[in-house]
């Protein structure tokens, strides 16, 4: 996390008033703003200061943060308030205010339940990421804590999106964007318009799914977000390709690899390049087989079974478009084989029809 440097090392001494005394300086509106700016830049400092001297559970460690926060409601940004809570929570945690802490943030047993089964789901367990995505969400209500379940149905929104089930991504993507509508969570609402406008755009929804992608893009770069921005051009990239806007498809995809390199964030690095194979296909087969071999490279090396699956079977398909029959079989066989679970997913029947077909 990167916290906010103070602005100046010196502390200037606050104005007196016509009877020479301070300001009362918790008062709102007692001073200029950007007085207030300058002492959150500098408590936001203290905090971590403090948290590595005086340990994260001190009293002067909670006092600083809830100092910040006071400040943030008048003040600050988005980021700066996520750090003042973000060091609140932690205080809370290491003082076994369990209940406290839950709300100044996520849970943190939903928050791994739920990557978990992002997690399993990618190497290659997809029964399992699916009770761990339905644990999750179950959890998070079981809290009764909302911006917990807004967390969870993002998270299995995206776990859908993963297995291309259109459907229960808008459900879940749906779900969440009531909830943040409801409770006033603007990040998990511009997540929510997102993850729906890549169902809307797979569902023959093309044209509504991308200006929803487009709409829910423009609000995540407003409020300052960036997380998973690679993730997010790539399904922007896709409903592109659904409209049969291969140009723009590609310019968006071009902007998150060059992203991906920028910020090292390498995550959906295969996905993106079998992106790019298929919007090269139609007219650049050659180059499409280039993109498709880099998305199974970077599988490989980041051992993400299912990303390999579904590389092997558009690098497949072409070489049987190709007469290569056998080194289609050859390639597909070995990838599908390593597979116990999970055979009633869409890309798993998909990768046993073909090997049916090449036979």
């Amino acid at each position: 996390m990167t916290f906010v440097r103070p602005t100046s090392n010196k502390v200037p001494n606050p104005p007196a008033d016509a009877r020479g005394r301070p300001p009362n300086l918790s008062r709102p509106g007692s001073r200029p703003p950007e007085r207030s700016r300058q002492e959150l830049d500098l408590q936001l400092a203290l905090g971590v200061r403090l948290f590595h001297a005086k340990g994260q559970g001190s009293p002067e460690v909670a006092a600083t943060y809830r100092r910040a926060l006071e400040l943030c409601q008048q003040v600050g940004t988005p980021t700066q308030l996520s750090i003042a809570l973000h060091g609140l929570r932690r205080v809370q945690y290491a003082r076994g205010e369990l209940r406290q802490a839950v709300a100044y943030g996520t849970d943190f047993g939903v928050i791994c339940v739920s990557y978990g089964a992002l997690a399993l789901q990618l190497l290659g367990y997809p029964e399992q990421a699916l009770q761990r995505s339905q644990q999750a969400l179950a959890l998070a209500r079981e809290l009764r804590h909302p911006f917990s379940l807004a967390f969870a149905l993002h998270k299995a929104a995206m776990f859908h999106q993963f297995r291309r089930e259109a459907q229960a991504t808008q459900a879940r993507a749906e779900a969440a964007l009531a909830l943040a509508a409801d409770q006033g969570f603007p990040l998990w609402s511009v997540n929510g318009r997102i993850l729906r406008g890549w169902a809307l755009a797979m569902q023959d929804r093309a044209a509504e799914g991308g200006e929803e992608l487009r709409q829910g893009l423009a609000a995540y770069q407003a409020r300052g977000f960036h997380q998973i921005w690679t993730y997010y051009l790539g399904l922007y990239a896709e409903a592109y390709g659904a409209e049969g806007r291969v140009e723009a498809g590609l310019e968006t995809l071009a902007e998150a690899l060059d992203t991906a390199n920028h910020r090292d964030e390498r995550a959906w690095e295969a996905e993106l390049y079998r992106l790019g194979g298929e919007l090269h296909e139609p007219l650049h087969p050659t180059e499409a087989e280039t993109w498709y071999q880099r998305a199974l490279d970077s599988a490989r090396e980041q051992q993400a079974r299912w990303w390999e699956l579904r590389a092997a079977m558009r690098l497949g398909r072409l070489w049987q478009q190709q007469g290569r029959r056998t080194e289609a079989r050859e390639l597909l066989e070995p990838i599908y084989g390593w597979f116990t679970e999970g055979f009633d997913t869409a890309d798993l029947r998909q990768a046993k029809a073909f090997l049916e077909q090449l036979a």
